[in-house]
């Protein structure tokens, strides 16, 4: 089998490879356009038909995140069950209609608007009709709470294209904070629950059984409902005082659960580290989201925070651990990989700077790009093997 053959054999090999190359191509073009601006020039002619920061936010919100999800779902959801992986023909056809999206959004100016829509829309609906027909095998009630994140995510997109193709006055701006929204109530889910089990699990190998990670269902429920419902309200343009309390409520709720979780303790294992610094971001993206709805800073920065400290740091450790897990290998972040976890940190307090001070803008952007390509970048080489070689022995840990 080569290894394009064997790239189509599991979710996590063909959506983080996508994911990850995407991830690269998609900020090397909104450098180079603000590059060139920063630079007194003017490109005015691109070939998608909305302004380059919509593009920008789209596609790392729909484009990456989208193929991130989907890398996860169909390398988790067969083991919830028990189950067979997807057949190769099912990962060829979605990977297609993936890129078909990507494809439709950067050529959009060319194409109808309604053609554009039905394209980029077509994936989640997809994935998430594979993920039901597994979960209809073996009932997985805890595990349906992730078939509801993709229901809000499609209808946040839907919303950004509803604007586009003129059936709505003003819903994109709602539905791309939306749907950053659902990527930051998926973290608390999902970094909910395996940042601590990877921890404690951790812990136990070395002997530990004193001390290990704690979680409470209350803290859990707040954080997690909290966030569940900042995208709708988002969503539905409600961005007032309410917003802002469901938001700091949330995230003080998760910045609590991180402090009983031992983070001190994996400071000398990166593969580890890194789940906790993205769930921290996500939790202290959304205390500064509902500061910035009481007018307490910068909402730009603060969905920044968010966008490349939470979704960027958290997606990366889930991928490379999932990746190195489902292959085989060893759970040991290879240093390159090691470097893009704290490359991602550096890029969103970078971007934090260039939203909060408008004399930082520039530099802080064009920094945070950065750093940002070059952790993906350094993600992207040094698991390519990964991606494309064979599996080594039987997995013993599931995302």
């Amino acid at each position: 089998m080569t290894g394009m053959q064997r790239l189509f054999t599991a979710g996590y090999r063909v959506f983080f490879l996508a994911a990850g190359l995407f991830a690269v191509f998609a900020m090397i073009v909104w450098e180079s356009w603000l590059a060139i601006h920063a630079a007194g020039g003017m490109v005015s002619d691109m070939p998608f038909s909305m302004a380059p920061h919509l593009w920008h936010a789209h596609e790392l919100i729909f484009g990456y995140a989208a193929a991130a999800i989907a890398g996860f779902l169909m390398t988790a959801a067969p083991s919830w069950v028990g189950g067979e992986n997807a057949k190769t023909k099912f990962f060829v056809l979605a990977a297609g209609i993936w890129l078909a999206g990507r494809l439709a959004i950067w050529f959009s100016a060319s194409l109808p608007s309604l053609l554009v829509m039905m394209i980029d829309l077509a994936f989640v609906p997809v994935i998430g009709t594979k993920v039901l027909l597994l979960l209809l095998k073996r009932p997985k009630p805890r595990q349906m709470i992730f078939l509801a994140v993709l229901v809000i995510f499609f209808s946040t997109n839907l919303m950004v294209h509803l604007e586009w193709v003129g059936a709505t006055g003003d819903t994109a701006n709602g539905g791309l904070r939306g749907g950053l929204l659902t990527l930051t109530a998926l973290i608390m889910i999902l970094g909910g629950r395996v940042t601590p089990a990877f921890t404690r699990n951790a812990m136990r190998q070395t002997g530990r059984e004193t001390g290990l990670p704690e979680d409470t269902m209350p803290l859990a429920v707040v954080s997690i409902v909290g966030a569940l419902i900042l995208p709708l309200m988002a969503t539905a343009g409600l961005q007032g005082a309410v917003f802002g309390i469901v938001a700091l409520l949330a995230g003080l709720a998760g910045l609590v659960r991180l402090s009983r979780w031992r983070t001190r303790w994996t400071f000398s294992q990166p593969i580890l580290w890194s789940l906790h610094l993205g769930y921290g971001f996500n939790a202290a993206g959304l205390v500064a989201l509902g500061l910035s709805a009481l007018d307490r800073g910068s909402e730009v920065a603060a969905l920044h925070i968010l966008g490349v400290g939470a979704v960027g740091s958290m997606t990366l450790a889930v991928m490379s651990r999932a990746a190195l897990g489902h292959s085989g290998r060893p759970l040991i972040a290879p240093w390159p990989v090691a470097l893009g976890y704290a490359a991602l940190p550096l890029a969103a307090l970078a971007r934090f700077a260039g939203s909060e001070w408008p004399e930082l803008y520039y530099w802080g952007v064009l920094t945070s790009g950065a750093l940002w390509i070059l952790a993906f970048a350094l993600y992207v080489v040094e698991l390519w093997p990964v991606f494309t070689g064979p599996r080594l022995s039987k997995s013993k840990e599931s995302v």
